[in-house]
């Protein structure tokens, strides 16, 4: 597989999938959650009303439509709150997993990734980071690329300096 950053809107990104970092609700709401919603439009939160009645535990993930996103399906993980005492890494890395064994059911070979609990969450950035380089080196996937997407110039340049690969 090959490991992408970009700097960007994860909305616009022209990818079989999306991964949405969302709440135990699923019904929406800041920042990665609510720009998707947004701009997917209504069919994303009457999708997720109908295959997730109950939200989803943190540390799962499970697909949608993309509504009106440029992507066919969005792929939703609920990553852990560290602001509200979700401190274990595992469950950080489940989603990350988890979002790549939902890819290989529905087909996805091209999926964006934001950076996981890292915004409101409060994850630290540089873990936020480095979890998923490490679940992507050692995954077992037909996912041909991950892209990280960074929406932030200095995020970005943080991802970019952590891939695997890179010559100094």
């Amino acid at each position: 597989m090959r490991v992408t950053a970009v700097q960007g809107d994860i909305t616009r990104q022209e990818v079989d999938a999306v991964v949405n970092a969302a709440n135990n609700g699923m019904r929406g709401g800041g920042g990665v959650d609510g720009a998707i919603h947004r701009a997917g439009g209504p069919a994303v939160l009457e999708d997720c009303i109908a295959r997730f009645p109950r939200g989803l535990a943190t540390g799962d993930a499970g697909w949608t439509t993309a509504g009106d996103l440029p992507a066919r399906w969005v792929i939703h993980v609920v990553g852990p709150n560290r602001n509200a005492g979700q401190t274990d890494r595992g469950l950080l890395l489940s989603c990350y997993r988890r979002a790549l064994t939902v890819a290989d059911e529905i087909g996805a070979r091209t999926v964006a990734f934001p950076l996981i609990s890292a915004g409101v969450y409060g994850w630290p950035k540089d873990d936020a980071i480095a979890a998923p380089l490490e679940v992507f080196a050692a995954a077992d996937t037909a996912v041909q690329e991950a892209r990280i997407v960074a929406f932030d110039r200095a995020t970005y340049d943080l991802v970019v300096a952590a891939l695997p690969g890179r010559e100094d």
